[in-house]
């Protein structure tokens, strides 16, 4: 038979609200009393029913998250973070996946979902403002990423322009002189954009040729893409002494390009990736990689949403920066011992 508040309350001695109090996390809760419920707690095996919880509160206790590429590391590693910082408040999530196109983003963005879910966090790739100029919907949506939209809608992102020039300047403080850029996108994309103009920019500064020659744009941002790139700018008589890849799967496959072209890394192409995936720490040459704060991009997240829910819809709309760090290995700094990131 289920334990209730009810059995907690009578095994110690106390009042049902004061349990509740307790299982709720109510702050007002004395340390000795929070101590005493909880050994009853233990004691009795009581599980608090979440169900209930959120529908006394009207909600269903499900946050949604839409994001354009579930096969992505970073997007993989974003989803647990998310999924990790919901669960602290009793909110389970469901994943979307939109393949980063545009009719699925709205879609989602639209409340196809609203009846199952208490709120949204989309990652959205070619969404356009006017999309969300007439959401009717009333579920509070979160924006993850770079694309700039002009809306009533919280905004979380890293300054990708001041952690391109970061991984670039690390690149020239160590000599380099000729930095490619790969990934750039054939299509709209303002991630791709910004990085290119963090790039730029800091070679420029520097006094460094920043040409089109150097930049290598795509139609994907997987691995065969960055080894493909690669291949072009070596075809084409370029040897770059270093390597700025919009993200770390291109970053590898075009260490594997440089590779195999009896070239070697970091001596002869210094190579720096973006998002700091679990794949780049444990390859033959582990990956110098931007580290945007992801834990702290999904804690953001789901807090905006919760506040929306529980401020009745309303604080202003916020920009919000989350931080990033580079974090220097073997593919730029080569083998030994290798200092602690930098932070930006």
């Amino acid at each position: 038979m289920p334990v209730s508040l009810k059995d907690v309350a009578a095994h110690a001695g106390v009042s049902i609200k004061t349990v509740s109090n307790v299982v709720n996390n109510y702050r007002h809760v004395t340390p000795a009393m929070r101590e005493r419920v909880q050994r009853s707690i233990d004691a009795l095996g009581y599980r608090p029913n979440l169900t209930a919880r959120h529908l006394r509160k009207g909600r269903t206790g499900i946050i949604a998250l839409a994001l354009p590429e579930l096969g992505n590391p970073y997007f993989a590693e974003l989803a647990a973070a998310v999924i990790d910082a919901a669960a602290e408040h009793d909110f389970i999530v469901l994943l979307d996946h939109t393949g980063g196109r545009r009719e699925q983003e709205i879609l989602v963005s639209q409340g196809f979902r609203a009846r199952v879910i208490d709120g949204l966090i989309l990652s959205p790739i070619e969404l356009e403002a006017e999309d969300l100029g007439d959401r009717a919907e009333n579920v509070p949506l979160v924006l993850l990423g770079e694309r700039e939209y002009d809306l009533p809608y919280d905004h979380i992102a890293i300054d990708n322009v001041t952690a391109a020039r970061t991984a670039v300047r690390h690149l020239v403080g160590l000599g380099r002189r000729e930095v490619a850029f790969i990934g750039a996108r054939r299509g709209r994309s303002e991630p791709a954009q910004l990085r290119v103009r963090g790039w730029r920019e800091e070679l420029l500064s520097a006094g460094l040729p920043a040409g089109d020659g150097l930049v290598a744009a795509t139609d994907g941002w997987g691995h065969a893409d960055g080894a493909a790139a690669m291949a072009r700018i070596l075809d084409a008589g370029r040897r770059p002494d270093a390597v700025f890849a919009y993200n770390d799967p291109m970053a590898i496959g075009a260490m594997r390009v440089i590779q195999e072209r009896g070239l070697r890394v970091p001596e002869d192409i210094a190579v720096v990736g973006f998002d700091d995936v679990v794949e780049g720490r444990f390859g033959a040459v582990t990956l110098t990689s931007v580290s945007p704060d992801k834990e702290a991009i999904g804690r953001l997240a789901v807090e905006s949403v919760l506040a929306r829910l529980d401020g009745g819809g309303a604080p202003r709309p916020r920009r919000i920066r989350a931080d990033h760090r580079l974090v220097e290995r073997e593919s730029t700094l080569g083998r030994g011992p290798v200092p602690g990131a930098a932070r930006s």
